[in-house]
């Protein structure tokens, strides 16, 4: 019900979001229409202004020189309007393009060495220049009928006030020289012909009021004497004298001029007023959907509080039985079936989870309870794959396991058999043979007894007194296979506990194997053993000049080697299956043991055994006067402790984090 009463609330929401889109994007055109009237005024304000310099310079060099006092004047208001908007950036580059040469052109209007046509031109193209980055001239203004119409009569009455400045420009130059020259006369007819068509277009977009006032500004009595020099004008296009007074008809056209310049004001006065009051309805409409939208927004979220209110119990005690099925029951429970041990005709033990949900707790949301129902379902099938799981990995682990101890026993008692040959056989060459033979059973052995520390069941191999350290390293060679290549370099007097003696030689016959069958079949590979009096340890290393490791492989092996990888029996790579012994005999051999992985100097892999004192007999333990230790070992001790050390960090990194 919540959802089918909220979506048409959203609906309303975007609507109104719409809405409130719609009135800013209203007020922001209005405001911005205000501020383009207002620079277009005063634009039109300097064109004026050049407007009146222009024909007054036209007038000067064609030698009225009455005209210089009022361009004097007219030079200053130039100068002050060029001032108020030279900080406009819509405006700047125009008049740095287009007014740079201005006093220039004054300084040279007042030597009379300027040209008149030229100078003309200059004047002319500057305030074309000025009207072509008029904003009035590109604004839209909205979508406001009124607004768009004052603006285009805006328009079209500077383009009118601008023919009839230029006009009044070019025969005011025309009437000081006493008639047209060159080309002036066919400006002179395309200047009044832009200025009919402008007007023509003003009348259809101006209001009454506006044209009344245009009408009114052509019917004054200057205008009536400005039309009758133009039609004087008109009849001289074919070059003859003129005989119009130059400054009757300046006086004339500039009343006329001042005329339409006093209608331009209102014009852009009335859009400016439009669009105050555009921006005024645009605040009102924006403040009123806002108010609209805030109200929606509030019943919305009540209705959305109102109907989570219903959901939120339910949800929640669905989120905490899952999270207690994913991070305790689940977990507890196959960790349970995996370490308990079977039990005669039960699958898996019942867990602690209630076996139906409550239904007070789910009222009144049946698509919940049917979650939590699911939810105990995929629990109860998660269950019964573990214990499957965990049944056929007990049963395979056992097998294995039974078939290590019949191996064992077998090839102890071929062993032992081979013992008594040997004892009996004195023909040299069938001696050699049975050496080979009990070599091979030997190592048949080894593999039997690995197979059971894989399964956790192999007890160590009983062992009565202590033994050196040299027929320890001489055991773990006689368990591999090409043990002709195995070098017995140095290896310090040590005496090692009976109880530690088959796992060590054990761990190193793994390690002594490893380097064998990753090194080329012609390099040797070398046995050390040293005390290491700062750690007070005992240490074996068993260094090849094979293939090595990458950083990366030789990381993942430390952690096997270590006991500390999360692969078993039957989930790791076969080829690691070493790896997986020797980390089983470290943990069994007890705190203090490790095996680690390092780089050969010049290429290879080297494994360090480090033994503590504990498994050591106290004579040996305790010894203060160990002999130097040669340079390889030295180098090989740095290179473990170097790699404990980033471990023991990298571990203590992750507990951390």
């Amino acid at each position: 019900m919540a959802v089918v009463i909220t979506v048409p609330i959203c609906l309303l929401l975007v609507v109104a979001g719409v809405a409130v889109f719609g009135r800013a994007e209203a007020l922001g055109d209005a405001g911005t229409t205000r501020s383009e009237v207002g620079l277009s005024l005063r634009i039109q304000a300097l064109v004026h202004q050049l407007q009146r310099e222009r024909g007054l310079t036209n007038g000067l060099l064609g030698g009225e020189r009455g005209f210089r006092s009022s361009l004097t004047a007219t030079r200053k208001r130039v100068d002050s309007a060029l001032r108020r908007i030279r900080s406009e950036s819509a405006v700047a580059e125009v008049i740095q393009r287009h007014l740079q040469r201005l006093a220039d052109t004054r300084v040279a209007a007042d030597e009379g060495s300027a040209d008149r046509t030229a100078t003309l031109t200059f004047y002319t193209t500057a305030v074309d220049a000025l009207n072509s980055v008029d904003p009035v001239a590109e604004s839209a203004a909205g979508a406001d009928l009124q607004l768009r119409r004052g603006l285009a009569a805006l328009r079209e009455l500077g383009t009118a006030k601008e023919s009839v400045a230029l006009e009044r420009g070019l025969l005011n130059g025309v009437f000081a020289k006493g008639g047209f020259h060159g080309s002036e006369y066919q400006t002179f007819a395309e200047v009044r012909a832009t200025r009919v068509a402008a007007l023509a277009r003003f009348r259809q977009v101006a209001t009454p009021s506006q044209l009344a006032a245009v009408k009114q500004a052509f019917s004054t009595e200057d205008a009536k004497r400005a039309t009758a020099s133009e039609d004087r004008a008109e009849d001289a296009a074919d070059g003859s004298a003129l005989s119009a007074d130059a400054s009757s008809w300046w006086a004339a056209m500039t009343v006329l001029v001042d005329d339409l310049y006093a209608v331009q004001q209102s014009v852009g006065d009335d859009a400016r007023d439009r669009a105050d009051r555009l921006s005024r309805d645009a605040e009102i409409g924006l403040a009123a959907y806002l108010a609209a939208g805030i109200f929606m927004a509030a019943l919305v979220a009540g209705l959305a509080a109102f109907a989570s209110r219903s959901l939120t119990r339910p949800l929640g005690a669905l989120a905490g039985t899952a999270h207690d099925v994913a991070r305790r029951r689940l977990p507890a429970t196959v960790a349970r079936i995996q370490q308990s041990p079977p039990v005669e005709g039960e699958l898996f033990a019942s867990t602690d989870a209630p076996e139906t949900t409550d239904s007070g707790l789910f009222a009144g949301a049946v698509e919940i309870a049917e979650v939590a129902a699911s939810l105990r379902q995929v629990e109860q099938t998660a269950l019964h794959l573990a214990a499957q799981q965990a049944s056929l990995r007990r049963n395979t682990t056992e097998s294995l396991a039974n078939l290590g101890r019949r191996n064992q026993n077998l090839v102890r008692r071929q062993l032992g058999l081979i013992t008594r040959l040997e004892h009996k056989e004195l023909d040299p060459d069938a001696l050699a043979e049975l050496f080979e033979l009990d070599h091979l059973a030997t190592r048949m052995r080894r593999n039997a007894e690995s197979l059971l520390v894989l399964t956790g069941q192999n007890p160590p191999r009983p062992t009565a007194a202590p033994a050196d350290g040299l027929e320890v390293v001489q055991s773990a060679v006689a368990e591999v296979e090409h043990y002709r290549r195995v070098v017995i370099a140095e290896v310090e007097p040590v005496r090692v506990r009976g109880h530690a003696v088959a796992d060590v030689a054990h761990l190193l016959a793994e390690l002594i194997e490893n380097g064998l069958t990753f090194s080329p079949p012609t390099e040797p590979v070398e046995v050390h053993g040293w005390f290491d009096t700062e750690d007070h340890a005992y240490c074996f290393a068993v260094v090849d000049h094979g293939i090595g490791m990458s950083e990366a492989d030789r990381e993942r092996a430390n952690a096997r080697l270590s006991g500390a990888g999360e692969e078993g029996l039957l989930s790791a790579p076969a080829r690691f299956l070493g790896h997986l012994v020797v980390g089983r005999l470290t943990h069994r051999l007890g705190e203090g043991t490790q095996v680690h992985l390092s780089e050969t100097p010049g290429g290879g892999l080297s494994a360090l055994l480090a033994i503590p004192g504990r498994l050591l007999t106290s004579a040996e333990a305790a010894s203060t006067s160990p002999p130097p230790i040669s340079p390889v070992v030295s180098t090989l001790l740095n290179g473990f402790r170097a790699g404990v050390a980033r471990a023991e960090a990298q571990s203590n990194q992750g507990a951390s984090s």
